[in-house]
């Protein structure tokens, strides 16, 4: 890793039914989020959501968002974003 390289921040909201509010919400976070440490020297910041139960098309709303989206997958969970999913960084 080169030096000064300052590894992202992820900011998670998870919920147990994630709906398409849910995501503007943190998406509102996330960008306050970046606007108050901008004044403390600046991070690199990337967002995901989570949940267990997952209202119709939100996770297509999340990617094109530039979020991750993380859903149960038996006892575990898993990413659903596909290989050309881009991340948002703000």
């Amino acid at each position: 890793m080169e030096e000064g390289y300052l590894m992202p921040e992820h900011l998670v909201e998870v919920k147990s039914r994630l709906t398409t509010e849910d995501v503007r919400d943190h998406l509102k976070r996330v960008r306050e989020f970046k606007e108050f440490y901008e004044g403390e020297g600046g991070a690199r910041v990337m967002g995901a959501v989570a949940g267990i139960l997952i209202d119709k098309d939100v996770d297509t709303f999340a990617m094109n968002e530039g979020l991750f989206v993380i859903v149960q997958s038996g006892d575990s969970v898993k990413l659903v974003n596909d290989g050309k999913f881009v991340p948002r960084t703000w």
